[in-house]
């Protein structure tokens, strides 16, 4: 029991180069987090929109959120986060994304290219048979990307193809793709993809193939119930693991999410869905303002894309010049505009117009009573802030845009009993950031997935060098330590080379180990890296180093546990 308690402790410090060496924890895959116990104090807690605690604490244990108030009694053996002025809000939950799923590798065509009106299915790009939880990857750059801008959950789905597979809901945490899968084959993901050089090549071939698809499937699915209720004098029934694979949605037993960008492929997809009848979700909705009587009169929930074209509001001009400059303008003789002139600038309207459609959108959908979260498919995580924002500015409110993120696509996706709301019972998923969420300069403090911390440092306009922000000149040998809760640790960074083409390594202090750095980067006198230590999986450390002359302080993160300080200096020449 003691030597349990000892390797759980020393986790952290493994991480954190302090651990004395220990062969059984180097080989055990699923490092856990220090503790399972963790209290937010000090927070203004947004439960929901619209249902503000300020001053309160969350306590979390075992992934469970067990208590939310302003008069919490916080437990001895609680990690505790001093969330002083900061705010809480549930994790965010993408509607529609492929965050986590990886790429199916390319195979040979070669075959299937010869057969270009009848191919495989999988040429075809028809596998629903497919499950996004056989392709999850919690290793997928696209977790980490999504996670520290405040999402905990996605519904994801596959890549690929006109019916690429099935979906399902998923935590964007942990090192076992197993067990970032929340609900399993939530949905039957569909495009209107063609498959290159092979039919259905076209819009119009795969809406035709779909039906056709469909058709087959629910008369198979008929003959196989006669079957099994009297056998008696019928010819077996043919299997087809592509038709079985569509019975559920055939049942109505499992929704449809079909990604539609343009209101041409809304529209074709309605009309797909008013032939058939089955369930619809509309996911990575791009233009469709000018559907939405027609999305409304479906009853089909929504995820919005917030892939937005780029939106450079022009300032006029006049308001911009100094009053000597409209004073000569006035002494100018007016001339009347060219036609060239007038239709450029026509143009520029109309283009403006249509540009704004897309950051308007998400408020009529509000205003129209169409219930829509967000989808992630294809804006950059980068990207994600910078554009909701630009929604909230036109049209949606906070509380609207924060329900579009939790309380909403939780509903449309049925798991509105285990996330999406600040309540006790609930997973403990939650995003806190240092100021208003839904500010520009807000940033994303700590994130909790299933109950497990994610600290990301405080974002700071790095010190730039006297001598007009030129890079700095990291090379030589750096000795440092770094400071944990647990103790000290120590090492050695040797870099070699110039700004831009830096290479080198870093020793750690738990086993005398040098590591490789590798994607340097040079800010001013900002130096980052990362190297990677191989503990059963890889582990991925991060460095940044702020020099000043011969001395630096920084930090060294490993994302599960957050940031510590680090100070060095240069050994002399």
């Amino acid at each position: 029991m003691q030597k349990r308690s000892s390797l759980f402790g020393c986790v952290i410090l493994l991480l954190l180069f302090v651990l004395l060496p220990d062969v059984s924890i180097a080989q055990d895959s699923d490092l856990k987090p220090v503790t399972n116990k963790y209290a937010i104090k000090n927070a203004t807690i947004v439960q929901a929109p619209g249902r503000i605690i300020q001053n309160g604490t969350v306590l979390i244990e075992n992934g469970i959120i067990k208590a939310v108030g302003s008069s919490i009694a916080i437990p001895a053996d609680a990690w505790v986060v001093d969330a002083d002025s900061m705010f809480v809000y549930p994790g965010f939950i993408s509607g529609l994304s492929n965050i986590g799923v990886e790429k199916p590798e390319d195979k040979d065509e070669d075959d299937d290219r010869k057969k270009t009106g009848n191919p495989s299915d999988e040429r075809a790009g028809i596998t629903p048979g497919n499950s996004s939880r056989e392709m999850l990857n919690p290793g997928n750059k696209s977790v980490e990307d999504f996670r520290k801008v405040g999402f905990t959950a996605s519904h994801s789905v596959p890549h690929n193809g006109m019916l690429p597979g099935m979906g399902a809901i998923v935590l964007l945490g942990g090192t076992d793709g197993e067990r970032m899968v929340v609900k399993d084959q939530t949905s039957m993901f569909a495009q209107l993809s063609g498959a290159g050089g092979v039919y259905p090549n076209t819009v119009i071939g795969v809406m035709a193939k779909y039906r056709d698809l469909y058709r087959k499937a629910s008369q198979a699915r008929d003959y196989q119930a006669k079957y099994n209720s009297n056998p008696n004098g019928m010819e077996r029934p043919a299997t087809d693991a592509t038709l079985e694979s569509l019975y559920p949605v055939i049942s109505k037993q499992m929704t449809v999410v079909f990604k539609a960008e343009s209101v041409k492929d809304v529209m074709r997809v309605i009309a797909l869905q008013r032939d058939l009848g089955f369930n619809l979700m509309l996911g990575e909705v791009k233009q469709g303002w000018d559907a939405i009587p027609a999305i409304k009169a479906t009853g089909a929930p929504v995820f919005l894309s917030l892939d937005l074209p780029e939106w450079k509001e022009e300032e006029e001009k006049e308001e911009k010049e100094s009053d000597e400059e409209e004073e000569d303008k006035e002494e100018e003789e007016e001339k009347e505009p060219t036609e060239a002139e007038l239709e450029e600038k026509a143009l520029k309207e109309r283009q403006n117009s249509m540009i704004e459609n897309y950051y308007t959108q998400a408020g009529k959908f509000r205003s129209n009573g169409v219930k829509f979260g967000f989808s992630t498919m294809e804006v950059k995580s980068k990207d994600f802030k910078t554009n909701l924002l630009k929604v909230i500015e036109n049209g949606l409110s906070e509380d609207q845009a924060l329900a579009a993120l939790t309380t909403e696509p939780a509903s449309i996706l049925g798991v509105s009993n285990m996330m999406g709301t600040i309540d006790v019972g609930k997973m403990a998923n939650l995003v806190v950031s240092d100021t208003a969420y839904f500010t520009k300069d807000a940033n994303v403090r700590y994130v909790f997935v299933d109950g497990v911390k994610y600290e990301y440092e405080e974002k700071k306009k790095k010190k730039k060098k006297s001598n007009g922000g030129e890079p700095v000149d990291a090379s030589g040998t750096w000795n440092y330590t770094t400071e944990t809760p647990q103790g000290n640790g120590s090492g050695v960074i040797t870099l070699k080379g110039t700004p831009g083409d830096y290479s080198g390594t870093i020793t750690v202090s738990f086993n005398d180990s040098t590591n490789d750095i590798e994607n340097v980067t040079v800010d001013g006198n900002n130096v980052s890296f990362s190297f990677k230590l191989n503990m059963g999986e890889e582990i991925t450390v991060d460095i940044s180093m702020d020099i000043d002359g011969d001395s630096f302080e920084g930090t060294l993160s490993v994302a599960q546990f957050g940031s510590f300080p680090m100070e060095g200096s240069r050994d002399p020449q």
